[in-house]
């Protein structure tokens, strides 16, 4: 059993601070003006991208002493200038008092999500479809990628707690693209009886393998290829000398089910809250 200590999800979330602030960096190095921002804020981070982005969010608070009401203004007015709300995803096993101050200016809770987490390396891999092969996505590759990922989540399954959030095609395009630009990440496409089938990306940190997103296109699902593409991702965080893979999931979503088929368990939630701009 992996115990979700304190210390294991201040590293987890660190991970994600980090996945962050990389992803913005790569559009900062493109767009320097006045818009996209990283800002540190009680040992998470506050994040901008662009109008309408998921990556507009703050993360990784509460696990490096409280939060500063007046930093936190600041945040705050950084995301009033943009016209956009502020999103704070904060851990259960994050200070409690930060809740308190987020709820008392005004923030609303919007809904949850799971982190899910096991430990490695892996001792009994799963069987993996023999129809279905996994392999590294090259840069020549990075549009099939793109392409087979978006087209992925466009089609989730229709299980458990709906997002409160969705997002336009070109808008996720963009950032897909952008990560794939980051360092310690990582692609790969799945071909199902040689047809490309399916794509997924993981990325390296300290130690965490953080399981970034994998998709299937509705054709090729329930044949094995979601499984393939978990368990090749595993094997090679495990080479790679990380101890611990992470994946984050909507509430009862098939996600969650099929991870937790892999032997992944639910180590701990995020809140999610916004504040619209005033």
């Amino acid at each position: 059993m992996l115990f979700a200590s304190t210390n294991l999800v201040a590293r987890i979330e660190e991970a994600e601070c980090g996945l962050l602030a990389d992803s913005i960096d790569v559009v900062l190095r493109r767009d320097p003006g006045t818009g996209p921002f990283v800002i540190p804020l009680a040992g998470g981070i506050a994040t901008f991208s662009a109008p309408g982005s998921p990556l507009n969010k703050v993360a990784g608070l509460g696990f490096a002493g409280p939060l500063d009401e007046g930093a936190l203004a600041a945040v705050e007015e950084a995301f009033a200038e943009r016209g956009s709300p502020v999103q704070v995803e904060i851990a259960t096993l994050a200070d409690p008092s930060i809740g308190q101050k987020l709820t008392a200016r005004g923030y609303v809770l919007q809904g949850f999500e799971n982190v899910l987490g096991r430990s490695l390396p892996v001792e009994h891999e799963a069987p993996r479809a023999p129809s279905v092969e996994i392999l590294p996505s090259p840069l020549s590759e990075l549009s099939a990628w793109i392409d087979v990922v978006v087209t992925g989540f466009a089609s989730p399954d229709a299980q458990g707690v709906p997002s409160h959030e969705s997002f336009p095609r070109e808008l996720i395009e963009g950032i897909m693209r952008d990560m794939a630009s980051t360092g310690g990440f990582s692609r790969y496409l799945a071909r199902r009886d040689g047809v490309i089938a399916g794509g997924a990306s993981m990325r390296l940190a300290k130690g965490v393998a953080q399981l970034c997103g994998a998709a299937t296109l509705p054709e090729h699902r329930r044949r094995g290829v979601q499984s393939a593409l978990l368990s090749a991702r595993l094997e090679i965080a495990t080479k790679a000398g990380c101890d611990v893979a992470v994946v984050t999931t909507q509430p009862g979503s098939k996600s969650q089910e099929n991870v937790q088929r892999q032997g992944f368990e639910l180590l701990y939630t995020r809140a999610v809250l916004v504040r619209s701009p005033s």
